[in-house]
């Protein structure tokens, strides 16, 4: 076999493994030894092996991962979100469905000091879950708007697959977090759309609650202001150069942990609660990297990412209608392997590409973070139900699902929006010298 067909028969196997429910990091960190020794030698795959995984786990850039995960959990665990919902709440409730769109904003909130979809909506699930249920909400739009919620956490900076993203490409991670904010907030304002249009149609998914006087409402945004702190601090710091991203994430952490002891949220048990969580997280993150820059190693020496690139360039098509069809690529591709995975896998292919037909790479970026956003939602992986679900044990699987379709068109309107308008993804980051 040449070395093109042995490619393509590894990346058939890697789906086979990754449907039977395999984890993610070594399916990917085998099929690509086994590949490259087949390709090369036996030899050859064990040393790029133990290359491939000193150079993950030993990486300063990646650092940055532990830390922002760090921050979110030692901020879950302070009753920050809580807080955070409980200010949407008030400002919000009166409105029909104005507990769901709570809840999207307390997501977007919450994200900007958590950088992980899946935890977003593992804390939402917690803290809105109960109350949207308490006042009569629909089950289905309840589940599906805290399920897409979450997914608004891997726009809002910091983001572990910008993280990723910047490192695969070298591009700056201050800049792409700072990309990823208008269309987060674009976003998190489409899906509060799609809840008013479902509650006007359907009224009966979301009675109306009380309504707060305008000094109950300023007194709930005490719970925002650490948040806002924290928040504008850390991403204010990079965006003017006070400290790179890897010291933005320090700051966060020891800042998130200064905020839980001014509020009397902080003790040891907490503490060891948050760290516990993170190294969970962090080694989940970081072994998937290991494994999808092995599994890069044997994509390059099939010659596929070249030949692929070749192809896609050589189409007698204009630069915006190829770069449609990567998207599409990746919202069919999202519906069977994790987000992060995902990017992992693709970016080497896919990046040259869009290099080649003159777009910005931050641009890019974003654009496909906000594509794999489709992924966490969408059967059979959607990473996002599984958690809503496994939380709310009430709640069938196949409910969450379906209260998720309307969200859905949402992020298909803002990917719409961005290539129309891809000013929304760059005009910040223009800003920063």
């Amino acid at each position: 076999m040449s070395p093109i067909e042995l490619g393509v028969l590894g990346c058939i196997v890697l789906v086979v493994l990754l449907m039977c429910s395999l984890p993610v990091g070594f399916v990917m960190a085998v099929t690509g030894v086994v590949g490259y020794a087949v390709v090369i030698n036996t030899q050859a795959a064990l040393s790029v092996l133990s290359a491939d995984l000193f150079d993950t786990l030993a990486s300063y850039s990646l650092t940055v991962i532990p830390l922002f995960v760090f921050m979110g959990q030692v901020s879950f665990h302070a009753g920050i979100s809580g807080r955070l919902f409980n200010a949407a709440y008030h400002w919000l409730g009166w409105i029909r469905g104005g507990l769901a769109m709570a809840a999207v904003g307390a997501c977007a909130a919450f994200g900007a000091i958590c950088g992980s979809g899946p935890a977003t909506a593992a804390t939402m699930a917690a803290v809105a879950l109960p109350e949207m249920r308490k006042y009569g909400y629909d089950a289905r739009l309840a589940s599906g708007t805290v399920a897409a919620g979450g997914g608004v956490g891997m726009l809002i900076p910091p983001s572990v697959v910008f993280i990723v993203y910047g490192i695969l490409t070298e591009q700056s991670i201050g800049k792409l977090f700072i990309a990823g904010v208008l269309p987060g907030v674009v976003v998190a304002i489409l899906f509060c759309a799609v809840i008013m249009i479902w509650c006007t149609m359907r009224p009966s998914l979301a009675p109306r609650t009380q309504r707060y006087s305008l000094r109950e409402k300023m007194r709930s945004l005490s719970g925002v202001v650490e948040t806002l702190v924290l928040f504008t601090f850390v991403m204010g710091g990079m965006f003017v150069g006070w400290f790179t991203p890897t010291e933005g994430a320090a700051v966060g952490a020891v800042g998130s942990v200064v905020i839980a002891a001014v509020g009397g949220n902080c003790s040891w048990r907490m503490l060891a609660r948050a760290a516990e969580e993170t190294v969970r997280t962090s080694c989940m993150v970081l072994v998937i990297v290991a494994g999808a820059t092995m599994f890069g190693h044997f994509l390059a020496v099939t010659r596929i990412p070249g030949e692929l690139a070749s192809w896609l360039t050589g189409l007698p098509l204009p630069g915006w209608m190829i770069v449609v069809l990567i998207m599409g690529f990746y919202l069919l591709a999202g519906c069977f392997i994790d987000a992060l995975a995902l990017v992992m896998l693709t970016v080497p292919i896919f990046y040259p590409v869009v290099m080649e037909l003159g777009f910005d790479p931050i641009w890019f970026g974003v654009m496909i973070v906000l594509v794999t956003q489709m992924g966490v939602i969408t059967p059979p992986v959607g990473v996002n139900v599984y958690v809503v679900s496994g939380i709310s044990r009430t709640i069938p699987l196949q409910t969450v699902f379906r209260g998720s379709v309307p969200f859905l068109l949402a992020l298909i309107v803002a990917v719409a929006l961005l290539i129309l308008f891809p000013g929304m993804a760059t005009y910040l980051p223009g800003l920063v010298h």
